[in-house]
């Protein structure tokens, strides 16, 4: 199936590593023009590396998406040298786990300011680049399966995840006149550098909830991510679209694989 992104102009925050870098790359493969940003240089120069390895160039730009001025001084950059933005990918975000006792202000702040505060702000951004280029455009955010079901340690993190899941409602609603989609994605539990130590530690805990009985890699979700910003699903917005592996479809997957061949 051809995507129709060759030479389309793609951001994606939070693309060093994981999920994001994972993305850029299946972005880069169907010939679109990817720029990622971050907050720590060492790590986007070393994803520009492995990229350059298999044959993509990426752009890279150290930005921190809790500073809206610093986010849209890229956003310029990248539509002046790729011709506009046709794709922004709202992907960066991060995790505190505490008892809700336990939270300190300045984490509760630091984690709606990238998470939740970052998404509005980066949307917005995205959105008046592609509303003034009046040809489209595709804006995906990264929600959580914790919008839906959060766990006792994660209040602060699910809340923003709720409200992610609720602005790619509203975005959607009010850039639909424009020619934009707006829409969400809701990971499974990800083996990522950001989880790899809670997984060693609770790996089993994770998995018997999930379907398929095994967790996801963040090339399970790269190629998902790149379908929902292409033509093929232009009449796909407002939505989120969980790719978790049948996490919490019934009550007992692991009953299924018990009687497997019975």
């Amino acid at each position: 199936m051809d995507l129709n992104l060759k030479n389309k102009s793609v951001v994606i925050t939070g693309g060093a590593t994981g999920i994001g870098k994972a993305a850029a790359i299946e972005f880069a493969r169907e010939g679109a023009l990817v720029s990622v940003c971050g907050r720590t240089l060492k790590k986007l120069e070393a994803m520009q590396a492995d990229c350059a390895e298999m044959g993509f160039n990426v752009d890279i730009y150290q930005v921190d998406v809790a500073d809206a001025e610093s986010v849209a001084a890229m956003a310029d950059a990248v539509a002046e040298k790729q011709g506009g933005i046709d794709i922004w990918v709202n992907n960066a975000g991060i995790a505190i786990n505490r008892p809700v006792m336990e939270f300190t202000k300045e984490e509760y702040d630091s984690i709606m300011r990238i998470d939740l505060d970052g998404v509005f702000e980066g949307s917005r951004i995205a959105g008046r680049h592609m509303i003034s280029q009046g040809r489209g455009g595709v804006i995906i955010n990264a929600s959580s399966f914790a919008s839906k079901i959060p766990h006792s340690e994660g209040a602060v993190y699910a809340a923003a995840k709720s409200g992610v899941s609720s602005f790619t409602k509203t975005f959607a609603a009010n850039f639909a006149p424009y020619g934009i989609r707006v829409v969400g994605y809701i990971p499974g539990m990800i083996e990522t550098e950001i989880s790899r130590e809670s997984i060693k530690e609770n790996r089993g805990l994770y998995t018997q909830n999930v379907a398929l009985q095994r967790l996801g890699v963040p090339e399970d979700l790269a190629k998902p991510i790149v379908f929902l910003a292409s033509d093929a699903c232009s009449y796909i917005t407002g939505v989120d679209v969980e790719i978790a592996g049948g996490k919490y479809i019934v009550q007992n997957p692991k009953f299924s694989w018990e009687h497997k061949g019975e």
